[in-house]
């Protein structure tokens, strides 16, 4: 399990286990966050396509899906 900092989380870099559409470098580009500080919204994006995804900034923690960092 990928531990996550939500207020580091804009611009980290994430390794896709398995390529998506052959991407498998992502950036998170955009994140929400309401007023106690809880994110609401979070967009991913290719580095390659740059096609900015809505993704469940949870769905990060699965380490059988997402790698930190560009491996």
């Amino acid at each position: 399990m990928n531990k996550i900092n939500p207020k580091k989380l804009l611009n980290s870099k994430w390794t896709a286990v398995t390529p998506v559409n052959k991407e498998k470098h992502f950036i998170i580009s955009d994140i929400e966050f309401d007023e106690e500080g809880i994110v609401v919204a979070c967009c991913i994006e290719p580095v390659m396509s740059k096609r900015p995804t809505p993704i469940n900034w949870l769905d990060l923690k699965d380490d059988n899906r997402w790698l930190q960092g560009w491996k």
